[in-house]
């Protein structure tokens, strides 16, 4: 793919070159001045067709990806533009896609995207498909409940507990398979539908990825109402989706790396999805994987 192997190519030169040309700002800003070499979108390869970077993501997950009007808010936005800051673009040359998990591999491929940052699962079968740089976060399925709730502490504990994921995921069914066969399975469409059926004290509890619940307790017509139970159950490495054909993975996993390092991962975790959630600290935060 043309333009990200561009990117990683004017990355190095420019490293090569001189320090200082690397050095960036905030996460999303260059800091006001683009560094020497930045890569210039070619119109082939997908994406805009323009200079700039096209970054998928998700719309509907509140502190992940999500999108209100022409405003996109969350963890992986905030890590996206991170590293597209490190690798030299500036946020308005990111155009961002929505990245529907069963297309992602899809949008890589036909290069309608350049990198996707979208609970982005690291897994073996995936790799045949698409490159990862990464892992930016470690989630883990969790359990969602009222903040006065101090029956449901872990998957065990569910058995005659009405519990809501969405149709079709294998969430509720690895707990129901693995840990409590009395759990009565609610399907619901969205996590949204599922986390108003919580407030509204229909259900016993929501499950899925961890963050993921997190994101959906911080919004600000839920606060104080629920609170992750912190009792991870399973391990998903969240990856950044890059095309098969690529030279850009290790530039991404310095800047992920860096992010980290300098304090910026755990600043935006507080920010997105409240600082009342604590990830993983076994796990978090998560040292990338060498690229292969």
């Amino acid at each position: 793919m043309r333009r990200m192997r561009n990117a990683g190519i004017a990355l190095s030169m420019a490293a090569a070159l001189t320090l200082a040309a690397c050095s960036a700002g905030e996460p999303g800003d260059d800091g006001g001045e683009t560094p020497a070499g930045t890569a210039e979108a070619t119109s082939g390869g997908g994406g805009s067709g323009g200079e700039g970077v096209t970054i998928g993501i998700k719309f509907d997950q509140p502190g992940l990806g999500l999108q209100e009007g022409s405003e996109y808010t969350g963890f992986d936005v905030d890590v996206a533009k991170y590293v597209a800051g490190k690798l030299g673009y500036t946020e308005d040359q990111i155009q961002f896609e929505e990245s529907v998990s069963s297309q992602r591999e899809t949008l890589l491929e036909n290069g309608s995207v350049d990198m996707i940052f979208a609970t982005y699962s690291i897994t073996d079968a995936r790799k045949e498909r698409v490159a990862f740089a990464g892992p930016y976060f470690v989630a883990g399925q969790d359990l969602l409940v009222a903040a006065d709730n101090s029956e449901i502490t872990g998957p065990d504990t569910l058995d005659g507990k009405v519990l809501c994921s969405v149709e079709g995921s294998t969430s509720a069914e690895r707990i129901r398979d693995e840990h409590s066969e009395g759990v009565e399975l609610y399907p619901a469409q969205t996590y949204s539908e599922c986390v108003e059926l919580l407030s509204a004290g229909t259900i016993d509890a929501v499950t899925t990825d961890d963050v993921i619940l997190a994101g959906y307790a911080a919004q600000s017509e839920y606060e104080g109402q629920f609170k992750v139970v912190g009792n991870p159950f399973s391990e998903e490495n969240y990856g950044v989706g890059l095309p098969k054909d690529n030279d850009i993975c290790e530039d991404v996993n310095a800047a992920i790396t860096e992010m980290i390092d300098d304090g910026t991962w755990e600043k935006l975790i507080a920010k997105n999805v409240g600082e009342a959630f604590t990830p993983n600290a076994d796990l978090n935060p998560p040292k990338p994987q060498p690229c292969a």
